[in-house]
């Protein structure tokens, strides 16, 4: 049988980072970044088949006092369209300050660092917090 993993994605405009967990071991690390470009469907549908993913979380970005942005409705409108053209099941979970903490480790780190980095960190942080909900794992 092969191993099903978990995909959690932060969303952006430009690009799109990506982290992964073992299903049943729980230990979410940083996968790549995509581009947010034409192909991002084709490369999505190529990750989740080949990772055998059986869940993507997607970070939703709130405001500081949790309110909806225009970032909120942009990644809810993402969620949709994975739903609707990758076959595969969608959370949800709060991003909140995620890449603000990645920049921070990257930083501490004391190497130089791409924005790319970041965004991958920061899912990896979101497929953390979705793991560490009671229920995290459906």
């Amino acid at each position: 049988m092969q191993r099903q993993t978990i995909l959690a994605l932060d969303v952006g405009e430009k690009r799109i980072g990506v982290a992964v967990a073992d299903a049943e071991l729980r230990f979410a690390s940083p996968l790549l970044t995509l581009a947010n470009d034409d192909n991002v469907w084709q490369e999505l549908e190529k990750i989740i088949e080949g990772q055998h993913s059986v869940l993507v979380v997607v970070g939703l970005p709130r405001g500081l006092d949790g309110q909806e942005t225009a970032q909120t409705k942009y990644a809810e409108v993402f969620m949709q369209r994975i739903r609707a053209n990758l076959g595969v099941p969608v959370r949800a979970q709060d991003e909140t300050l995620t890449s603000v903490k990645a920049e921070e480790e990257l930083r501490a780190r004391g190497n130089t660092y791409e924005k790319g980095e970041v965004d991958a960190l920061a899912a990896t942080y979101i497929l953390e917090d979705y793991l560490a909900e009671p229920g995290g794992d459906k």
